[in-house]
């Protein structure tokens, strides 16, 4: 059985088991991003909506499911309310999983609702998330040796996705082949090269020396970054009715 078929059986058993309707299902992770190592897991994420009765009980079910978390696979859903409502704040998360560019399950609702996770996009907080991102990655997995080469990734791709954001207005691609294509990734893209192809030989763990000049961009971007996201606009929050309208439609649409 592929990789893809244990996936969706996977998704079935959570179905069957949890008594839910799957709307959604991605890669979130390293394969998603573009930059995996052979051994990669699978970053498995879904979101589902439960049987209308079940919101209104005294005791609603949690709103995540952790099916699980080994070595190969990493699988885990948000529930639809859960998600609408970490929508209304602009969550990057949820624009993550809509653009992933690799779906495992979807459906005709989900698809119609892409154009309503769009609209409460916030430029300005997903640029602090990606900034907070990239600087915590940085400082914990990168200022020692040796270091684990996926982690410059894990450090890079955050800070090329706040100028995506600062150029587009819009949810940054989760490719980092098309991140790296920015005006601002040309003078680091020969070492992003070598890194790439050092990071698909070898294995989850590889460790090797620090990369100075990759070490002089990141944390140069780090000011600059900051600096264009503070200048950013506040956003005005589309408000609750097309969340509300979109949870309905769930329970008469597949």
């Amino acid at each position: 059985m592929s990789i893809q078929e244990q996936i969706l059986e996977k998704l079935s058993q959570i179905e069957q088991q949890e008594h839910v309707r799957i709307l959604h299902a991605v890669e979130s992770g390293s394969r998603a991003w573009g930059f995996a190592s052979p051994d990669s897991d699978y970053d498995v994420r879904f979101i589902y909506v439960r049987n209308r009765d079940d919101y209104l009980t005294l005791t609603p079910p949690r709103d995540v499911i952790e099916y699980q978390l080994d070595d190969v696979f990493d699988v885990n859903g948000w529930d639809l309310q859960k998600m609408l409502k970490l929508l209304h704040k602009s969550n990057p998360t949820i624009f993550e999983w809509a653009n992933s560019p690799i779906v495992y399950q979807t459906s005709d609702y989900f698809q119609h609702l892409k154009p309503v996770i769009n609209s409460y996009f916030s430029p300005k907080t997903a640029s602090y998330h990606y900034l907070n991102t990239a600087k915590h990655n940085y400082h914990v997995y990168c200022e020692t040796e040796p270091v684990r080469y996926k982690k410059y990734f894990y450090a890079l791709r955050p800070l090329l996705a706040c100028y995506w954001i600062f150029a587009h207005q819009s949810p940054p691609p989760m490719l980092f082949s098309d991140l790296r294509l920015l005006p601002e990734a040309k003078q680091i893209n020969p070492l992003i090269e070598k890194l790439l192809e050092i990071k698909t030989r070898t294995s989850e763990l590889g460790t090797g020396e620090k990369i100075p000049e990759l070490d002089d961009w990141i944390q140069q971007n780090f000011e600059l970054v900051q600096q264009k996201s503070d200048a950013l606009p506040n956003d005005a929050s589309p408000g609750w009715t097309a969340l509300n309208t979109a949870f309905l439609q769930s329970f008469s649409q597949s």
